[in-house]
């Protein structure tokens, strides 16, 4: 699967629906999924083969320690597939979670994709600190 990039700016509608970004919808495929972001207040989306790969491998984890992994992913999550103008519906506990309301933002991040509400977007790229980014690039050999 190629990566997936690029940041997107679009609105959510008021019965939920967001114009998905083409290309990333041309890399995601036919149908993908959306779930609650693990380490950010957002949403993330997987395509169908990174779904599976990420449900293989919580599969092979002991109950005891993926239990609650697997209930926050799976219980709010959902397969979603783009109507002919390339919207999808995000349901409403979802979009409650993120606090998306009407400004959105689409971020492609490498093998899945992430949705913001843009005001969070914004707030949380102000405060990236450049000399602990770069430490932790170094750290991790780039």
């Amino acid at each position: 699967m190629a990566s997936l990039m690029g940041t997107y700016y679009h609105n959510i509608d008021a019965k939920g629906r967001l114009n998905f970004p083409t290309k990333l919808r041309e890399i995601l495929g036919v149908s993908f999924y959306v779930t609650k972001g693990i380490d950010s207040p957002c949403l993330t989306v997987y395509s169908q083969e990174e779904w599976d790969r990420l449900s293989e491998k919580l599969s092979a984890v002991p109950e005891s320690k993926a239990g609650i992994i697997k209930r926050w992913l799976f219980s709010g999550a959902c397969e979603v597939t783009p109507d002919k103008q390339g919207r999808v519906l995000i349901p409403q506990d979802l979009r409650m979670f993120a606090g998306l309301d009407k400004d959105i933002v689409v971020i492609g991040a490498n093998n899945k994709a992430e949705i913001w509400d843009k005001a969070r977007w914004d707030e949380m790229n102000s405060g990236i600190d450049m000399k602990d980014l770069l430490a932790t690039m170094s750290e991790l050999g780039f």
